[in-house]
């Protein structure tokens, strides 16, 4: 797992424009106006998505629509498939626990 992942998903305004990605292709217009933020500033965490595979963009006219690439979240998923194991299995250990102190 590159740390690359992380470090973009560390900042929470990359994440707030990928769960706006989540619904569809987005204009930067669009991003700006829903997160409430500067051109500049949203313009710099989509070149960070870009840069880390997570967005795409392509050219519609004058406006440049972005969209969600799902291999970064995908490689991600699978990193995090033995923690969810780990958990899973603790959470049904506790629940065993529960129901025989009941």
């Amino acid at each position: 797992m590159e740390s690359r992942l992380f470090e973009t998903l560390a900042d929470p305004s990359r994440r707030r424009i990928l769960a706006l990605l989540r619904h569809g292709e987005q204009s930067a217009g669009d991003l700006v106006a829903a997160l409430q933020m500067s051109q500049p500033a949203v313009s710099k965490h989509l070149k960070v998505l870009r840069d880390s595979g997570f967005a795409e963009v392509r050219a519609d006219a004058q406006r440049r629509l972005y969209r969600l690439r799902p291999e970064p979240l995908a490689e991600l998923d699978t990193w995090l498939e033995p923690f969810r194991r780990f958990w899973s299995g603790k959470l049904d250990d506790l629940e065993r626990y529960l129901d025989a102190e009941h």
